[in-house]
C-alpha cells in the first residue's frame, strides 16, 4: 500500500483514493450471494468516477443512470449502450432524445405520463424501447433502512391503482413492457429486511402477472445492499439470500430456471463504499468555551452534501500516525464559512495535532459528488484510482461557468421540453 503522506505530499490534501481492487471484491462478494444468473446493475449515482464505474463494468455490471451526464460517462468507461438502465421520475423529452439516439434501449417508466413522453420520443426517432414499469407498493422497509416505496411518492406506479393503469400501459405505442422493477427500500439494516422485502417484490410481480396481464420477462429487485459509511466496518454479507430468492423464483417464476426470465438487481453503495477514502489534514486544533474543536481542510462540501437531505451519517476518522496518543472529545469542523460545515460532532478520537493526517474510510459511495461542490467556491480534491501499490489515475473535478447566448439559452431550453 502507498503511504498515505507520500500521497498527500504528491497531490494535495483533502484527497480522495479509491482502491480498484475493492471494488472487484465487492461486486464478486455480492454476485456470489445472489441467485445465478443475475444481471447486476450499478447506480452511478453512488460514485460516477469514470474509473470506479470502468472497474465495476469490468466485473460484468450494467450501468444504472438517472441523467445524461451519468449515461456519458458510462458510455466513456465502456459500458455499452443498449446494456444501461435508464430511471428516474423526471425524464425529460429532451434528455430521452439524447439517451436513445445514443443507443439507450431500456428505461424505467414511473407513470402513464413518463410512459407516455417514452412512447413519443421513440416514435419521433423511429424507434421501440424496452420499458420496465416501476411499482410503488410492496416490499416495505425494514428497521434502518431508508424507506422508497408503498408510500405517497414520486417514484413508481401506485400498485393501489393497478387497475387504472395496467391496461392502458400495456397498450403503449412504441414501447414494449417487458418487465417490472421494484426498489422498496436503501442501506437494508439486516439480511432479514432485505429478503423480506424481495420476496415480497416478487410474490407482487406474480400477483401483477397474474391477474392483470403485465409481462415479466425482466425482473429488476432493486436493492438494498448497505454498507459502512465514513467509519471502519466489513461490508454486511447475505448467506441465507440466494437460497430463500431462488426457492421463492421456483415457486412464482419457473421459468427463470429455464432462463427465459432476466433477473435483476441494483446496487450503489454496496459496490463503492469500502473502495474509498478520503485523507484531509488538520489545519489548527482549537478550544471554545470548555470545547475542543479539529479544523480540516475538508467540510460538507467535499463528503457530507446528503446532511442537506437529513442523511449524514456520524463519521470516524483517526490520525494516520497516531501512535499512543490518547483520546479526547472532538468536533471536526470543516474551512467553510457556515455553521453547518461540521463532519462530526463530539467525537472521541486520538488527539490530533496541526499539520497531521486524518483518515475518514468506506466513503467511497456518497461521498464527493453528493456534496456541496460549488459552496463557497473552494477547489475540489485531488481524485486517484489505485490498484495495488500503483496509481492508476490522477484527476480533479471542476465547477465552471460557461456563458451562454439567447440562442444556446434557446437550444438549451428546446432540448429540455
Amino acid at each position: 500500500m502507498i503511504d498515505p503522506a507520500e500521497l498527500v505530499s504528491s497531490y494535495g490534501s483533502p484527497l480522495y483514493v479509491y482502491q480498484l481492487d475493492a471494488l472487484t471484491n465487492a461486486a464478486a462478494q455480492l454476485r456470489s450471494a445472489l441467485p445465478d444468473p443475475a444481471t447486476l446493475f450499478y447506480s452511478l449515482k453512488a460514485n460516477p468516477h469514470p474509473e470506479v464505474v470502468a472497474e465495476l463494468a469490468s466485473t460484468g455490471c450494467r450501468a444504472e443512470v438517472s441523467s445524461t451526464g451519468e449515461l456519458m460517462i458510462a458510455l466513456q468507461a465502456g459500458c455499452p449502450a443498449q446494456e444501461c438502465l435508464y430511471t428516474g421520475p423526471g425524464k425529460t423529452t429532451g434528455e430521452l432524445r439524447t439517451a436513445m439516439s445514443l443507443g439507450v434501449t431500456l428505461f424505467s417508466a414511473e407513470s402513464l405520463r413518463d410512459l407516455s413522453r417514452i412512447s413519443d420520443t421513440a416514435e419521433a426517432l423511429g424507434t421501440i424501447v424496452r420499458c420496465l414499469l416501476r411499482i410503488n407498493g410492496g416490499g416495505g422497509a425494514g428497521q434502518g433502512a431508508i424507506r422508497m416505496t408503498n408510500r405517497s411518492s414520486q417514484f413508481g406506479f401506485d400498485l393501489d391503482d393497478v387497475h387504472l393503469w395496467a391496461g392502458q400501459a400495456m397498450k403503449t405505442p412504441h414501447v414494449a413492457v417487458v418487465g417490472l422493477h421494484f426498489f422498496p427500500m436503501s442501506n437494508a439494516r439486516s439480511e432479514r429486511d432485505l429478503v423480506s422485502s424481495f420476496l415480497e417484490s416478487i410474490a407482487t410481480a406474480a400477483r401483477l402477472r397474474d391477474v392483470h396481464g403485465v409481462p415479466v420477462r425482466v425482473l429488476d429487485l432493486g436493492g438494498g445492499f448497505a454498507a459502512p459509511y465514513a467509519k471502519p466496518g466489513p461490508l454486511p454479507e447475505y448467506p441465507t439470500l440466494r437460497s430463500e430468492l431462488t426457492a421463492a423464483l421456483d415457486h412464482h417464476f419457473p421459468e427463470y430456471a429455464e432462463g427465459t426470465m432476466e433477473l435483476a438487481f441494483e446496487s450503489g453503495r454496496h459496490l463503492s463504499g469500502r473502495a474509498g477514502t478520503l485523507h484531509a489534514s488538520v489545519t489548527e486544533v482549537k478550544q471554545s468555551k470548555g470545547s475542543s474543536y479539529g479544523v480540516l481542510d475538508t467540510g460538507i462540501n467535499h463528503l457530507g452534501g446528503m446532511s442537506g437531505l437529513r442523511r449524514l451519517m456520524p463519521i470516524e476518522a483517526r490520525p494516520e500516525t497516531a501512535d499512543d496518543r490518547p483520546k479526547e472529545r472532538l468536533t471536526l469542523v470543516g474551512p467553510l464559512c457556515a455553521p453547518s460545515d461540521v463532519l462530526g460532532a463530539d467525537l472521541e478520537i486520538a488527539t490530533p495535532n496541526a499539520g497531521d493526517i486524518l483518515r475518514i474510510p468506506n466513503v467511497g459511495a456518497y461521498g464527493l459528488t453528493a456534496s456541496l461542490l460549488a459552496f463557497l467556491g473552494r477547489e475540489c480534491p485531488a481524485e486517484l484510482a489505485i490498484r495495488g501499490d500503483q496509481v492508476i489515475s490522477a484527476s480533479r473535478l471542476l465547477v465552471v461557468r460557461e456563458p451562454l447566448s439567447a440562442r444556446s439559452i434557446s437550444d438549451a431550453q428546446h432540448r429540455s421540453a
